[in-house]
């Protein structure tokens, strides 16, 4: 038995959804989501036509229904009891275009995947998202943490942000409004994010391929990019690297159930074949406990963890118990 039951929100919901068109999914496996290929089912998954479709059924949605807005769940760590409410999944299809609409900037939609804009910006001849041809995510969740990597973040390169927020009404973002720090975003936490305008600068072709390949050439050679992992597990905290703790802590290769922090980027935490997500949050709390005892260094998580726990198998913070 699960800890949601979609099939009974769904049924609430019946007499409000004339003229939605996108699709819903009761019980969706987010197993099959997310990259680290664990965690218990939404509720109900609402995947939406195009923005039109999205503001629509937000507006019908009552306000008691929590919204969980996901990506390509390759930052995600979803627990084992499932996520409450209704989680949004925007289609390729209706979110998932490039445009370039002036000689520097590109329009593009919140479903595409990092490297595609990387991809297109590269076809332009438009410099300055190298960077994202690295990242491992689409560009909703780019655009909600200032994703960044080789020396350059999300917020250089935004110039507006469109969304839609809780109660349907379409929002346009500046660069300011989004209120960059490192790895996050204080704009509204209701607001999903539809699409933006990104501004580089002239480069030529072979400049923006070599940058890109070296950027590849980096994350073959030092990131576990064939597990089924969720990317960099904790944020660099300020003066320090997060793997640095991690390693001087002795975490490199540690491992609690099926889950181990990698021995190949000891900030990377892998599911070796049969990690459940309290494994996982399991691992990350001990490696957190670990560190702060070492080094006194707090660490935080960069990873998203959304949902619910199993009952018996909720996961304190900072756990005391060594492993």
């Amino acid at each position: 038995m699960t800890a949601v039951d979609g099939n009974a929100l769904l049924e609430r919901l019946s007499g409000k959804l004339d003229g939605i068109r996108g699709r819903l999914t009761p019980n969706a496996p987010m197993d099959q989501i997310t990259w680290f290929r664990t965690g218990g089912p939404a509720e109900l998954l609402f995947q939406p036509a195009d923005e039109d479709d999205l503001s629509a059924f937000l507006k019908v949605l009552p306000e008691d229904v929590p919204v969980t807005v996901v990506g390509v769940g390759s930052n995600l760590l979803v627990r084992d009891g499932g996520i409450p409410g209704v989680v949004v999944r925007l289609s390729a299809r209706g979110f998932g275009q490039a445009e370039v609409v002036s000689e520097n900037r590109i329009r593009a939609g919140a479903a595409i995947p990092d490297k595609r804009l990387a991809a297109a910006a590269l076809e332009a001849g438009i410099g300055g998202f190298h960077f994202y041809h690295g990242i491992p995510g689409s560009i909703g969740g780019a655009l909600r943490m200032n994703a960044g990597a080789n020396g350059v973040e999300t917020r250089a390169r935004v110039i507006e942000v469109h969304a839609v927020d809780r109660q349907g009404n379409r929002v346009t973002l500046s660069n300011d409004e989004m209120g960059y720090s490192y790895r996050h975003s204080s704009a509204p936490k209701d607001l999903v994010f539809t699409a933006a305008v990104f501004e580089g600068f002239p480069e030529d072709s072979a400049t923006i391929r070599a940058e890109m390949d070296a950027v590849q050439h980096h994350r073959e050679t030092v990131q576990p990019i064939k597990e089924k992992t969720g990317g960099s597990t904790f944020k660099n905290p300020e003066g320090t690297s997060a793997w640095k703790e991690v390693d001087r802590a002795g975490c490199r290769g540690l491992t609690i159930g099926g889950a181990q922090m990698s021995p190949m980027h000891c900030n990377f935490m892998i599911n070796t074949g049969t990690a459940t997500s309290h494994d996982l949050e399991t691992l990350g709390e001990t490696v957190r406990a670990r560190v702060l005892e070492n080094s006194g260094v707090r660490l935080e998580w960069e990873i998203k963890r959304i949902g619910l726990f199993r009952p018996g198998q909720e996961v304190q913070e900072f756990l005391g118990r060594m492993i």
